[in-house]
């Protein structure tokens, strides 16, 4: 079972392909805000929610809990 065997299902390589351009858009928000003049506290204030969101939509792409659902939504009709 290798990255060969491209069967539809989620891995975690293509999870961080997928979050990767929103945290570096997130990480380049902070640098702005810093760069802007702003004090430092208020790019580390926004530092928290975006990592966060970055790992749960890598753990909601890795895991392909999105997948599961419509694939148990064909299982009931």
């Amino acid at each position: 079972m290798g990255d060969s065997e491209d069967d539809g299902k989620p891995n975690r390589k293509r999870a961080a392909l997928a979050v990767l351009p929103f945290l570096a858009l997130g990480l380049a928000d902070v640098a702005f805000v810093v760069l802007w003049g702003l004090k430092p506290i208020m790019g580390l204030a926004v530092l928290p929610p975006i990592l966060f969101v970055s790992a749960l939509a890598w753990v909601a792409f890795r895991g392909g809990f999105i997948n599961s659902r419509i694939d148990d939504r064909d299982d009931v009709a």
